[in-house]
């Protein structure tokens, strides 16, 4: 969904947009979420979706025409039955409501910068009014700030009202420039995240090897980084003295995520160490990072390994955490009990 944002509001910045649909309620199953949205040119391009593919055509052919006397609410049938009103039917299993506007009112600019603002970083709570008879579309905007309250995407049918947060996208933070790391970035990409690549070493670390992140840093000092706790971290440089160094810096930020990727004697000895220059426990080191990086989907190769990153990645920004991975200070201390560090130690991977 954050990737059609981008698009959205890519296509905005065109200049020719006519119409905007917004799912804006749900009865039954829908293939979509309400905020889903499908923004229409001129020319019949358009950027998003509302459906499994089974409404979008309806929806660009009959947008202009639908709005030129304004927004308006429309309702469709889902259900697989040739019978039903209106079936534009993949058996989806319920109706939806959506909200088709014309392009260039003040509702709708403030509604596309709000979307651009969120992509910037800012976070923006919107509520709209919908059109009802005897009274217009309506809309505001309001800048979230750690005071405001978030609230979820939700349709009120005692105020007809339609509220929506548009929160930022993952920032996701590889540090680690190999060929790896490549297939990472490539599939958080397509998820509409902001990615930056960090690495100690400047052949590696090069944008052209990396087009879809944002910035590619070579050895920037961890402050400059500004990681949060909404942020996602995976340490993958196959260097063991920077990922030590790494973990010991960007751990103390409590990012939401924070991946491993090595051998769980590796990970072990390095979380031992960590937790020793950070003056921190067992316990505490091992609960703020994912090692083995990834969810066990099976496979090999780094397209595999990158897709097991990039799900845990996603479940546990979603809450849909299920087994993942994690090492306990128990396991640490046998692991460790079996070999020391020296074999990890080198200025980069052999490779």
């Amino acid at each position: 969904m954050m990737r059609e944002r981008r698009q959205i509001v890519e296509l905005w910045e065109r200049g020719d947009a006519v119409a905007l649909a917004t799912l804006v309620r749900v009865e039954g199953s829908s293939y979509r979420r309400t905020g889903a949205r499908l923004l229409i040119a001129a020319n019949g391009d358009y950027a998003g979706s509302i459906s499994g593919g089974c409404l979008e055509a309806e929806i660009v052919r009959k947008a202009q025409w639908m709005v030129g006397a304004g927004a308006t609410i429309q309702r469709y049938s889902t259900l697989f039955d040739d019978t039903a009103e209106i079936p534009y039917g993949l058996g989806c299993g319920g109706t939806v409501e959506l909200l088709l506007e014309p392009a260039g009112t003040p509702e709708f600019d403030a509604l596309m910068d709000a979307m651009r603002s969120s992509l910037h970083g800012e976070t923006q709570f919107v509520e709209t009014w919908l059109p009802r008879p005897g009274r217009q579309l309506h809309r505001t905007v309001q800048r979230v700030d750690d005071v405001f309250c978030l609230r979820p995407d939700f349709a009120d049918s005692s105020r007809n009202t339609f509220c929506e947060t548009l929160e930022p996208p993952q920032r996701l933070f590889v540090f680690g420039a190999g060929d790896d790391a490549q297939p990472v970035v490539r599939m958080a990409a397509l998820l509409g995240w902001s990615i930056l690549v960090v690495d100690g070493r400047a052949q590696w670390a090069r944008a052209e090897r990396f087009p879809e992140a944002e910035q590619v840093l070579v050895a920037p000092a961890a402050d400059d980084l500004r990681i949060d706790s909404r942020d996602a971290v995976v340490v993958m440089t196959h260097s063991y003295e920077q990922d030590r160094n790494w973990l010991a810096a960007v751990l103390p930020s409590g990012p939401s995520y924070l991946g491993l990727l090595g051998a769980r004697h590796r990970s072990a000895l390095l979380v031992s160490e960590v937790a020793a220059m950070l003056d921190w426990t067992l316990e505490r080191a091992c609960a703020g990072i994912f090692a083995p990086v990834g969810l066990d989907l099976g496979g090999d190769g780094a397209e595999a390994i990158a897709l097991s990153i990039v799900a845990e990645i996603q479940a546990c920004h979603e809450g849909k955490l299920g087994a993942s991975r994690r090492m306990a200070p128990e396991a640490v201390t046998e692991l460790i009990a079996r070999d020391d560090a020296s074999r990890y130690l080198q200025a980069q991977c052999a490779l």
